[in-house]
């Protein structure tokens, strides 16, 4: 069912007590934005089996939102919104990043993309002050929602998706890359082992630094941070997602404490990517 025609149902259905639904009065107010989704870059690639494309229509970006739901809620959370989508205000100011099936029409993996070319308002601002990083020159291009289907989570999606996101970087010539990493634990004892990695081996340079917002910053991390004692550099890189560690092989920083997301049940690292110093060999290999 089409997502529009699906909200159209909740509304005219009531409860057992005769209600309707009361999110869809939440959901209501982006139906009409949903409908007349249009990419700010468009392009297309198509590789052996595989589509690289920007969402163009609201076809699209339904698709987007569906897979979002499927991998940040009923796979990570356990649970299910009505609407079956994930989507916030963010969403219609950025282009969506989309790797397909061809064979299926099957969405594999997406990206949303906010460039500063189109925007100044970015999702990363929501939990840390970024201040130092809006100061850089030139243009900088926000990475986030990135997901990929469970079947397909392997080094040719992630391929994929870095395929795509170079051809976009060339379209909009993005000089820095940056967004929240999420990291999938609240638990202190391991972000405290996470951030001693990070700290040791990723850390960008105090000008380049980002301070988590009050509400979701760790009381006392850093104390806690200098006096672990006990460290295995190698059982730290361990958990760090797949994601993360590609962004770091590619030439990433970390920007300074994580964010913890309460509501995803996660902690995000802010990251920085300068595109004329990314890894010679990753350039080459996407054609960046």
């Amino acid at each position: 069912m089409l997502l529009s025609k699906k909200l159209w149902s909740l509304n005219h259905t009531k409860n057992s007590k005769g209600r309707r639904p009361s999110l869809i009065f939440y959901i209501t107010p982006y139906l009409y934005k949903i409908k007349n989704f249009t990419a700010k870059i468009e392009f297309r690639i198509e590789k052996d089996q595989y589509v690289i494309k920007t969402a163009t229509d609201y076809k699209d970006i339904e698709k987007v939102l569906k897979l979002r739901h499927e991998v940040f809620y009923t796979e990570l959370l356990k649970k299910n919104l009505i609407t079956g989508i994930d989507i916030d205000k963010f969403d219609f100011i950025c282009d969506h990043l989309m790797v397909e099936d061809k064979n299926t029409g099957e969405l594999i993996g997406t990206y949303r993309l906010n460039s500063s070319l189109f925007s100044s308002n970015f999702y990363s601002e929501t939990e840390f002050d970024i201040s130092n990083i809006l100061k850089l020159p030139g243009i900088k291009l926000e990475l986030g929602r990135a997901c990929i289907h469970k079947e397909h989570r392997n080094g040719i999606t992630i391929a994929l998706l870095w395929s795509g996101l170079s051809e976009y970087i060339k379209l909009t010539g993005t000089d820095y890359l940056f967004g929240c990493s999420s990291i999938k634990t609240t638990s202190l004892n391991e972000i405290v082992y996470i951030e001693k990695y990070l700290q040791t081996y990723h850390y960008a340079p105090e000008s380049l630094r980002v301070i988590p917002k009050k509400k979701f910053k760790i009381k006392n991390l850093q104390k806690k941070v200098e006096s672990l004692k006990e460290y295995d550099s190698k059982e730290a890189r361990k958990m760090i997602p797949s994601l993360l560690k590609s962004y770091i092989k590619t030439g990433a920083l970390i920007c300074g404490e994580p964010a913890l997301d309460k509501d995803f049940e996660c902690i995000d690292c802010f990251t920085l990517l300068y595109v004329s110093q990314m890894n010679k060999i990753v350039k080459n290999k996407f054609q960046i």
